[in-house]
């Protein structure tokens, strides 16, 4: 069974920073990308940013240049950092894990259970 396990969401307000934090645990053997989704109030979840291979990154038109994306592999741990937060930025922000092969061999992808980001203007 995989874990994630987010943290760093929190109260900030706007033009501050913060950094979520995601680390998937369990008979991991790799994991093909990582990202975060996030759900406005009355929104449906959208992507937010994700990496792929470790390489290749992928951010919502609405933050980029302001939110940036990174992974330690060898913690099988996803970072964001979130600059210039805008009030339209608060949401509850889900870690995900697509891809993930466990041992005995199994592919599945697992979400966290979010973390709450709210900004204020």
């Amino acid at each position: 069974q995989v874990q994630l396990v987010e943290s760093g969401g929190g109260l900030v307000q706007a033009g501050g920073s913060l950094r979520l934090s995601c680390a998937a645990s369990g008979s991991i053997f790799s994991i093909n990308a990582m990202g975060w989704y996030r759900r406005a109030p009355g929104k449906q979840r959208e992507l937010a940013a994700v990496l792929t291979h470790g390489v290749t990154t992928d951010y919502a038109d609405s933050v980029k240049g302001r939110f940036t994306i990174s992974r330690d592999n060898a913690k099988n741990t996803v970072y964001l950092q979130m600059n210039d937060l805008k009030p339209e930025d608060t949401a509850v922000y889900y870690c995900n894990a697509a891809g993930v092969v466990t041992i005995p061999t199994l592919i599945g992808d697992y979400w966290g259970e979010g973390t709450l980001v709210t900004v204020s203007s």
